[in-house]
């Protein structure tokens, strides 16, 4: 699948969107504390989550922070445990496909 990714014009387009950062200037976050964004907390993770919850780009900030492999804070509505499990469930799905 990984092969068929890379020569469709979606892999060009998803390779352009998480290096254009522009996307970033639309979220809800913007003009919020970062600090919220990086909480010492399980109650400050759902915080952040929530302000996450309804945001436009938040399906763009997940697969930017998953991309960059970002380990700290909430990124797209999930906490770092969060990402760590998609990022190790896509790798035992590429791995069990020839």
């Amino acid at each position: 699948m990984k092969e068929e990714l890379q020569n469709s014009n979606q892999f060009e387009e998803l390779t352009k969107e998480l290096r254009d950062t522009a996307w970033m200037h639309q979220g809800k976050c913007v003009s919020l504390d970062p600090a919220i964004f990086f909480p010492s907390d399980g109650a400050g993770v759902e915080v952040a989550k929530k302000i996450c919850r309804d945001c436009e780009v938040r399906d763009l900030c997940l697969r930017y922070a998953l991309s960059h492999r970002i380990e700290h804070g909430v990124w797209g509505g999930t906490s770092e445990r969060q990402r760590r499990r998609i990022l190790k469930q896509a790798k035992l799905l590429s791995l069990s496909q020839p």
